[in-house]
């Protein structure tokens, strides 16, 4: 327990063999569960988790999955999940939540299988949560300089536009690296979202925001340093930039629908229609006038017209939600 509080940690991995049982060892003592979950790898991610799980208490149960629970809390740390077809990241972490929650875990982590995140700074993902003033804590690898200075430039580069999107598809204008996988969500947080829905693919931390703003649920960035070793990245920039774009305008949309229109705040969603209709009417009035002074000026006008009503509509979805974000920065 941490602070009088059960904690979980969920550790998603594929293809992951020589790593994944480094990051189950490092793990604080103070962690209750660790979720150790093999998304169908074809090296030997699953055995080298097993066998971290063997190592874990002589006195677990036959089945390591089972919630037994002693004096000193559960007699199995390390419990082991293998997937029987490959789902995804998100997918794989959507297993973890779903034992965490039978488990009644009060705050469960995410920590990838891949040795990037480092477990002596999970403290600092727990205490906001603990301390009640939020429901749910990611890294932000982009608070400082020195913290992003071994993340690739294309890294760097989509990064900030997945940001910006993240933003406006959210509604939590504050939040910075959305692509961050070093988690903490409260349990509450967990009960209130549609887990089933999750997205289970890479996007599942931009679409799990969406739902954390729907449930009105408060999320804070906490400051860490990017970190690189021997894993490569498996994310395609090329596809996956363009897939989770789609992705956050199917998810702006519905979380407009949910928040404001099924409440009556059309003034709101009609600025961002408005705005949004104005600037591809400009676009296109542009690319057919190119030739005319004319069609230029009102390509011009149309887009100026849209740039300020979707402003407006920043403004007050901004103003909608406010206490939603806070700052744990140091």
């Amino acid at each position: 327990m941490y602070r009088g509080y059960t904690v979980g940690v969920v550790v998603p991995a594929y293809n992951e063999a020589g790593l994944v049982g480094t990051v189950i060892d490092t793990i604080p003592e103070y962690v209750d569960r660790i979720y150790a979950i093999d998304d169908c790898s074809t090296d030997n991610t699953w055995t080298e988790i097993q066998a971290h799980a063997r190592l874990d208490r002589a006195d677990a149960p036959p089945n390591p999955e089972q919630s037994v629970k002693t004096d000193g809390g559960f007699k199995q740390r390390v419990c082991p999940i293998r997937h029987e077809t490959n789902r995804g990241v998100g997918g794989a972490i959507k297993t973890g939540y779903r034992h965490a929650l039978r488990d009644h875990i009060d705050v469960t982590a995410v920590m990838g299988g891949d040795g990037q995140m480092d477990p002596s700074i999970l403290d600092s993902f727990l205490d906001p949560i603990i301390d009640g003033e939020v429901d749910y804590t990611k890294g932000n690898r982009l608070h400082r300089p020195a913290y992003r200075e071994a993340m690739p430039r294309a890294r760097l580069v989509g990064n900030a536009i997945l940001t910006a999107l993240t933003r406006v598809a959210s509604g939590y204008w504050g939040i910075t690296d959305p692509q961050n996988g070093y988690t903490a969500i409260s349990r509450k947080a967990l009960l209130a979202i549609d887990l089933d829905g999750m997205y289970e693919y890479y996007g599942y931390c931009n679409d799990l925001l969406v739902e954390l703003s729907v449930s009105e649920m408060r999320v804070a960035d906490v400051p860490m340093p990017a970190k690189y070793d021997e894993a490569e990245s498996s994310i395609r920039y090329r596809e996956y930039i363009p897939k989770v774009s789609w992705l956050l305008v199917r998810n702006f949309c519905s979380r407009l629908d949910r928040a404001y229109v099924r409440e009556g705040a059309y003034p709101l969603v009609l600025c961002y229609v408005a705005g949004f209709s104005a600037i591809c009417v400009g676009l296109v009035v542009g690319v057919l006038g190119l030739a005319q002074d004319t069609g230029l000026t009102a390509a011009a006008l149309a887009n100026l017209f849209g740039v300020l009503v979707f402003s407006l509509g920043v403004v007050l979805d901004h103003r909608k939600s406010p206490g939603t974000e806070v700052d744990v920065s140091d």
